[in-house]
């Protein structure tokens, strides 16, 4: 499994409309049939440069997926998000591979 993450820094002047516009883009990519699921988090730690930090980590069930999304649909889904938010928006992306998984009834 490799997990998409992208990472967002939202300037406050947009935030409420932000999160409005990110669930619908969020269904947006999943309905491209690449990904199994997405996790949508607000990180709790804060910025230096201010504003709120999410992260989405959307499932793959391979790199030649995520490739694949990145040459088909990334470039357009990331102009409506421009064209919407300018540099009001800042993102990060990372592929992870996931490794393993542990909860506390293996350990107990």
């Amino acid at each position: 499994m490799i997990i998409y993450n992208v990472t967002f820094n939202v300037e406050d002047s947009v935030h409420d409309h932000w999160r409005e516009w990110m669930q619908q883009h969020i269904r947006q990519v999943l309905a491209t049939g690449l990904f199994v699921k997405a996790v949508f988090s607000k990180v709790l730690i804060k910025e230096e440069m201010g504003g709120t930090t999410y992260s989405v980590q959307y499932y793959a069930h391979s790199k030649s997926t995520i490739e694949k999304y990145q040459a088909q649909y990334a470039q357009q889904l990331e102009a409506q998000r421009l064209k919407s938010f300018g540099d009001k928006v800042m993102t990060f992306k990372t592929a992870l591979e996931f490794i393993d998984e542990f909860t506390v009834n293996e350990i107990l």
